[in-house]
């Protein structure tokens, strides 16, 4: 026995690391570190110790060499560096690798982060490419025209192709320079660097300009080559019409895709599955990449559907349209549903690309939103509510102490029981709760439960105080039956033995507030205070309203000192260690949604103004005809108003459809995963507004240009 005096108290939020080996072997040291410690200088220590014989030493060393910037290649690096020495030690020493244990979570949080962005920018890039094709396409009809034109004078073969070859290299070199200028920009903006902070980013600076390219010479170059060797001058004097359906409708490519992404989704959502697999202490990570095929095939096969649907609409529906055109176009309404359905397949195709940018920013937007939704749950399952103050452990404060927590900016204060139970040989903890007010200081969502909600099992605990809230690990383990008796032993706060206590399995809880990720239990306070005689506190859970948390953290820590501890939600944000909140997205969330507002708008304005400046002949042969500029603007509206109508509505099915299918994809990312999708209603009505309002511009600028005398519009065509 050895007498040692007290000279001030310590806190050690990381006792874990200090006190215990992280990342060492299984079984090779106690369960959990030590609760009361003395810590003494080396010579006391000495002195103290002096011919003990199970004196251990700890070396704490901290790496100096770099480290690989990818979190797997960094893990495999220290796990390797780690095992080399226990080699070298011969079996004398047992090493801890503290860093090789972050480094093992942090490598599937940055997978995780590999994962998202795939997610989130394949699809922008290939509407990217398909809106470049889109326009390119626009002018094709005047570069067959100019084609002819060029042979009829004599130009040979080879210099139209050389022609058409510059062409497609100043939209591709032009195009490519001012989309890295553009990123480089964003970077900057975004991030603080044109780098956007990637290891390597001048190759993914070439290869996006090399892709770029690539596009511009497809869109351009390509087209042009197959008209100079199938159309001939005479060709071009004729407006072709086809008649016959696509291939793809032909053989219902678009169903067959829907099909393949149900059974792929079915597959890669369910029980068991997971889309990262990163095995504790085994370097390898494994990513399925296959699920990515449901939102893929999802989105394709919803694309093609809408484009059969809107040939179809417009193909069966000229009455209908006549009748919607009537207030624009007055005695006209009859010619303008027929040109319509004319031209049903460039419509179908500019509204398949509207509907396809809106739905990009429609699961781009949703998944965003509901990613930060689930963040915040996050961080306040781990931290309870708003504010939430700790009690030491062995400590007997009552819940009447709740009172003196109640400081300014304090609306709610909830008592919360925490104590220790064996179910069999299995030490878990138990929580005792006030079903009636615990949801008025914390949030309890049904995702946390299983079997029922959140209210019908509190309830239950309420009507029926043994009534108790189980793991289903435990539930498993014991092969427990709803109603059957579950025995636990808890120790009695007076005689400090363990004494068994009868409960009554009421349903699966998951997530608790403040609870640990394992097995645990929830039961109701009265009962638990009954049966072990102790009504004391555990925490007290703090509810500030969602607002100055910090503030009355501040104020509660400054009241109570030392005797407890005060955590917060904004400080619990920044160091929760799921793989949900340690990903950061706000940089890419800002990239996507302001690029997938533009996209929009592109989609749905350029393309649409690039189709009316083909059909200036279309617009002056009609005023020749009697038309007046009341009736071409009538057409012209009514055409964007459709192509509105339609882009805007099959987008947002198709958005809605792909969020849901993300979010379940990637449940995997989300702790606890939400219960609904959170939906940003501003920013999908800022999309809407932009998509209607380029369409609007187009149109009206297309009418515009229609008031030119027919005469000089036909002279010039």
């Amino acid at each position: 026995m050895r007498q040692v005096r007290v000279d001030g108290v310590v806190d050690l939020p990381q006792a874990d690391s200090l006190f215990q080996k992280v990342g060492a072997p299984t079984q090779s040291q106690p369960a959990a570190p030590p609760d009361n410690v003395v810590l003494v200088p080396a010579a006391q220590f000495a002195s103290l110790t002096h011919r003990a014989t199970d004196v251990t030493t700890q070396i704490h060393v901290a790496r100096g060499a770099a480290l690989p910037h990818d979190p797997a290649a960094a893990f495999t690096s220290v796990t390797r560096a780690a095992h080399n020495l226990e080699a070298k030690g011969t079996g004398s020493v047992l090493v801890g690798d503290n860093l090789g244990a972050a480094l093992g979570s942090a490598r599937q949080d940055a997978l995780y982060a590999q994962i998202l962005f795939l997610f989130l920018g394949v699809p922008g890039a290939v509407l990217a490419a398909s809106l470049t094709a889109a326009v390119a396409g626009a002018g094709g009809e005047r570069r067959r025209q100019e084609q002819a034109l060029l042979r009829l004078r004599g130009l040979s073969p080879r210099r139209i192709m050389s022609l058409a070859g510059l062409e497609s290299a100043l939209v591709g070199v032009g195009g490519g320079l001012a989309g890295l200028g553009v990123a480089a920009l964003t970077g900057r903006l975004a991030f603080g660097t044109a780098s956007f902070g990637a290891v390597g980013w001048i190759v993914w600076y070439a290869v996006a300009f090399v892709v770029g390219a690539a596009v511009a010479a497809g869109a351009v170059l390509v087209p042009a080559v197959r008209d100079l060797r199938r159309v001939t001058v005479a060709d071009t004097r004729r407006t072709a019409r086809r008649t016959s359906s696509p291939w793809w409708m032909r053989v219902g490519l678009d169903f067959v895709l829907l099909i393949g992404s149900w059974l792929v989704f079915r597959a890669s959502s369910g029980n068991q599955y997971a889309l990262v697999l990163a095995p504790e202490g085994v370097p390898s990570v494994s990513v399925s990449y296959w699920a990515f095929l449901g939102p893929a095939l999802l989105w394709i096969g919803a694309a093609l559907l809408l484009w059969r649907l809107t040939l179809l609409a417009l193909a069966r529906g000229r009455p209908l349209l006549a009748r919607l055109a009537r207030p624009l176009t007055s005695t006209l309404a009859g010619t303008t549903a027929a040109l319509l359905a004319r031209r049903r397949r460039t419509l179908a195709r500019s509204m398949v690309l509207l509907a396809l940018a809106v739905s990009f920013a429609v699961s781009t937007s949703v998944f965003n939103a509901t990613y930060q939704q689930q963040a915040e749950v996050d961080a306040r399952l781990t931290n309870g509510a708003d504010v939430t103050v700790t009690e030491p452990p062995g400590s007997q404060t009552p819940p009447s102490a709740a009172a003196a927590l109640k400081v300014s900016g304090v609306r709610r204060v909830e008592p919360l029981q925490h104590r220790f139970a064996y179910v069999g040989s299995d030490l878990q903890d138990l929580y005792g709760v006030r079903p009636d007010t615990v949801a008025s200081a914390t949030s309890l969502r049904d995702a946390y439960f299983s079997g029922g909600s959140a209210q019908p099992l509190m309830r239950r605990l309420a009507q029926r105080p043994d009534n108790l809230l189980v793991s289903a690990e435990t539930v498993n383990d014991f092969q427990l039956s709803p109603g059957d008796t579950v025995n636990l032993r808890v120790q009695d706060a007076q005689t400090k033995v363990l004494r068994t206590v009868p409960f009554h399995y009421a349903g699966i809880v998951k997530e608790f507030p403040t609870a640990p990720k394992d097995s645990f239990f929830v039961a109701n306070a009265s009962y638990v205070a009954k049966a072990t005689g102790s009504n004391a506190v555990g925490a007290f859970l703090v509810d500030t309203g969602g607002s100055n948390q910090k503030a009355v953290a501040a104020q509660l820590r400054g009241r109570l000192g030392t005797s407890a501890t005060v955590t917060d939600l904004t400080q619990t944000r920044g160091t929760v260690g799921t793989s949900l909140t340690s990903v950061d997205l706000a940089g890419l969330t800002r990239i996507e949604l302001a690029f997938a507002v533009l996209l929009a708008a592109g989609a749905g304005g350029l393309v649409l103004a690039l189709g009316l400046a083909e059909r200036r002949r279309t617009f002056a042969i009609t005023t020749v005809l009697g038309a007046t500029r009341r009736h071409l603007r009538g057409m012209v509206l009514t055409e964007a108003i459709v192509l509105a109508a339609g882009g805007l509505a099959g987008g947002a099915l198709i958005g809605w459809a792909l969020s849901e299918m993300l979010v379940k994809v990637l449940t995997g990312v989300f702790d606890p995963p939400p219960a609904a999708l959170a939906v940003p209603g501003g920013y999908l009505v800022l999309t809407a507004v932009a998509a209607v309002a380029a369409v609007l511009a187009a149109a009206l600028n297309g009418v515009r240009r229609a008031r030119r005398p027919a005469v000089e519009e036909l002279r010039d065509l």
